[in-house]
């Protein structure tokens, strides 16, 4: 059997490992446009705020050894534009040079046969169709390469040994203007203050947040405000002037944001242009329809990671929610289910944790707005309560917001936020909720207790007892 995969990061790589891991005598071949696969995205903001690491700390795997250890045909440089269903090929073009080819001109073309295929294309930035987006300066951070781009950017700009010899119009990056208030433009924020650059965050929704309770999203706020992060809600961008001094002016209704650098973090969306194009079906924000087993419409072709959609646990409904730990999961098993393993994945519940200065903030399950879309009758509480028990030192405040569904009290959603002990705290909900439990059920389950970790009642378990008095 030929098994294709179509891109060579979470869901791709995890599929050809554990494919050659099944079978060992499996022909895999992997098409990477890039020249990076296996590499932790998610640590990008972090490596950024550091200028001594490099950015290929990040990469877990590299290339040469899933060739030579796994014996996986990985070509990086190939850029597929094209699948065949009929004919089961895929076409495209050699961008780069590979290290097992002899090939180092560009725009070579390429054509594979396949059995079995995975697309495992991942999310590209939202990038506005508005003037200015493509000026130097302006960048978004998805890929390694956006992440090196950044960071060479910043060490460019502030060298002035490099910016006198190199280019004297350089100018050293001291205001940065964040498009967006997503998950990594909020990690962006801490990078740049830890490297002395002024922030600006700036979206067109008039909300911060607008997922999260309001008395959380607050908290996260003042956060911003502490560590001298401006934010302008509800400004629409119009769009972004290079200025006769080098810098950069991001234009918006009634305000104008001076920055010597702008990232671009206005969210992603699935690659699933090559799908559409082969006639496979799609869903939920245009991302690939995938059924449990991360088959799509068509008997020979799977999807997974970023570009596919999923089923939520709490609705039981399509969702499209881009997760690392579902990307890696849904590789496996699409490896599984092509060497002949029957194996079906659940869902995802949405959980989510993410880092803003020192507050953790973590979600999991449906908002109460989601909760509604989905036609359940939602009860939400708020709490504020301490990250350890009555007296121990170093205590914080902990706030929860619990939702449960008034006619079923089943539990729905939790998010948490706090300075100590949040980012792990999430995954009890999380279980609950995969195992359909009732907030009553929820509520007695036997979580573990030590005054420097948490107090008797721990914050989760408070909120479900405050919550079962509303239901």
């Amino acid at each position: 059997m030929h098994f294709v995969i179509i891109g060579g990061d979470a869901a791709g790589m995890s599929a050809a490992s554990r494919a050659k891991r099944n079978n060992p005598q499996m022909d895999v071949t992997v098409l990477e446009k890039s020249m990076d696969v296996s590499y932790s995205a998610c640590g990008m903001p972090y490596n950024i705020a550091d200028p001594a690491r490099d950015m290929d700390d990040l990469i877990v795997r590299r290339a040469e050894v899933f060739r030579e250890k796994n014996r996986i045909n990985l070509l990086t440089g190939h850029r597929v534009d094209k699948i065949d269903p009929a004919t089961k090929t895929v076409s495209g073009l050699i961008i780069s040079s590979t290290t097992d080819s002899n090939i180092t001109d560009t725009l070579h073309e390429f054509s594979y046969k396949f059995d079995r295929l995975l697309i495992a294309t991942g999310a590209t930035p939202l990038i506005p169709p508005l003037p200015g987006f493509n000026l130097p300066g302006v960048m978004p951070l998805k890929s390694l390469e956006h992440g090196r781009a950044i960071k060479e950017f910043i060490a460019s700009s502030n060298s002035s040994a490099t910016a006198n010899i190199l280019n004297s119009s350089l100018k050293p990056v001291k205001k940065a203007v964040i498009i967006g208030m997503g998950y990594i433009g909020l990690e962006m924020c801490e990078a740049l203050r830890a490297l002395s650059i002024e922030v600006a965050m700036v979206k067109p929704g008039g909300q911060f947040l607008p997922w999260m309770v309001p008395e959380l999203a607050e908290v996260v706020k003042q956060e911003l405000y502490a560590n001298s992060v401006k934010l302008y809600m509800g400004h629409k961008i119009e769009k972004i002037e290079l200025c006769s001094n080098n810098t950069l002016s991001v234009i918006c209704e009634n305000l104008i944001l001076d920055a010597d650098m702008v990232i671009v973090a206005s969210g992603v969306r699935p690659c699933s242009e090559l799908a559409v194009a082969a006639g496979l079906e799609t869903s939920i924000s245009d991302s690939i329809s995938v059924d449990k087993t991360l088959k799509t419409s068509d008997e020979s072709i799977y999807a997974a990671g970023d570009c596919a959609d999923a089923f939520h646990v709490v609705t039981g409904e399509k969702c499209w929610i881009p997760l690392a730990l579902r990307a890696n999961r849904a590789g496996w098993a699409v490896a599984d289910n092509v060497c002949g393993i029957e194996t079906t994945l659940p869902g995802v519940a949405g959980t989510a944790v993410f880092k803003v200065f020192d507050l953790q903030v973590t979600r999991t399950g449906l908002s109460v707005k989601e909760a509604l879309k989905a036609g359940f009758d939602p009860v939400e509480v708020v709490i504020q309560t301490r990250s350890k028990a009555h007296g121990h030192p170093g205590s914080e405040a902990v706030h929860v917001a619990m939702a449960g569904d008034k006619r079923t009290g089943q539990l729905i959603g939790v998010q948490i936020v706090g300075k100590d002990g949040v980012a792990h705290r999430i995954n009890a909900p999380a279980v609950a909720l995969h195992a359909k439990m009732t907030v009553a059920d929820f509520a007695q389950s036997d979580l573990g207790y030590a005054p420097p970790f948490g107090p008797v009642w721990d914050p989760v378990l408070t909120a479900a007892n405050q919550l079962l008095k509303k239901l």
